[in-house]
């Protein structure tokens, strides 16, 4: 029997295993301004990228229980790797035994289906973090809605620690951009469309732009995923009905709550504030 009680209303739940869920956040909030949000950030245990498939599934599980214990009947997975690892069995195995009534969503499938009408040449590149990479999400994601598209990607182990260590705008981050770039047009030179498969990259934007040839797209996920939200609620009234709308946001940190607060000025450009939590 589910242990959780149906009927509650509350936030809309955001995880992510560090910051970069941030930018997801900070685009959903800006398309969906009248709607309440909490952010869980499990800080203390990123990065999640290069952890295996149990321990993702473990951390995220965790990450999701708490959130609606705290009476989210929505979770948005703005991670990844989250979701290429864990979404499929929370939504399949746990779900029913939690609560039926509640959802969890992630960020591949709203990105993968912004695709098909991006690329021309059919040939697109993913750059994310190993665990994203290696689970082929992305591929899998795309072939389901546009057989005809060619995916590569490319691992980029050295973009989150260049993002959480602040030294995303330094000359030192050029190497490692043009690094990855370089390897991902190498496997392909068709590529027109490159997706950022972590919610990290987008503060890296002005160098890979600086290092992507012009002419290839270059999607972030933020715009898609909060497009994607919206239109999910439009037609999940029910789920809608429970989430509260007074333009509220919190924070939610397993780290330092100033650690946290001066990393999450950097994604957001703004003061919040934050409590710290425990998971597991």
């Amino acid at each position: 029997m589910p242990y959780l009680l149906n009927k509650i209303k509350g936030p809309i739940g955001v995880f992510d295993s560090g910051y970069g869920g941030l930018t997801i956040l900070k685009e959903i909030r800006k398309q969906m301004p009248e709607y309440d949000f909490l952010y869980l950030g499990d800080n203390a245990r990123t990065p999640y990228g290069t952890r295996s498939f149990e321990v993702v599934y473990e951390f995220t599980l965790q990450a999701v229980v708490r959130l609606f214990e705290l009476g989210c009947p929505l979770v948005i997975l703005a991670c990844n790797t989250a979701s290429a690892k864990a979404l499929r069995s929370i939504q399949q195995n746990d779900l029913p035994y939690l609560d039926s009534s509640r959802r969890v969503l992630g960020v591949i499938r709203p990105t993968a289906e912004s695709i098909g009408e991006v690329t021309k040449s059919r040939h697109v590149g993913i750059l994310a973090t190993s665990g994203t990479i290696n689970s082929g999400s992305y591929p899998m994601e795309i072939k389901k809605l546009y057989p005809d598209i060619k995916v590569t990607g490319v691992a980029c182990p050295m973009w989150v620690p260049l993002v959480e260590n602040k030294e995303f705008g330094s000359d030192g981050a050029d190497y490692f951009v043009k690094e990855y770039i370089d390897k991902l047009l190498e496997k392909d030179s068709e590529i027109d469309t490159i997706v950022l498969g972590c919610t990290h990259y987008p503060l890296l934007i002005d160098k890979i732009r600086k290092f992507t040839p012009e002419g290839i797209k270059i999607i972030t996920q933020g715009e898609y995923v909060a497009e994607s939200l919206k239109d999910y609620l439009r037609r999940h009234k029910e789920t809608d009905s429970r989430c509260t709308k007074s333009g509220e946001c919190q924070f939610l940190t397993t780290e330092s709550v100033e650690k946290f607060k001066e990393s999450a000025s950097i994604f957001l450009h703004e003061d919040v504030s934050v409590r710290s939590i425990t998971l597991g």
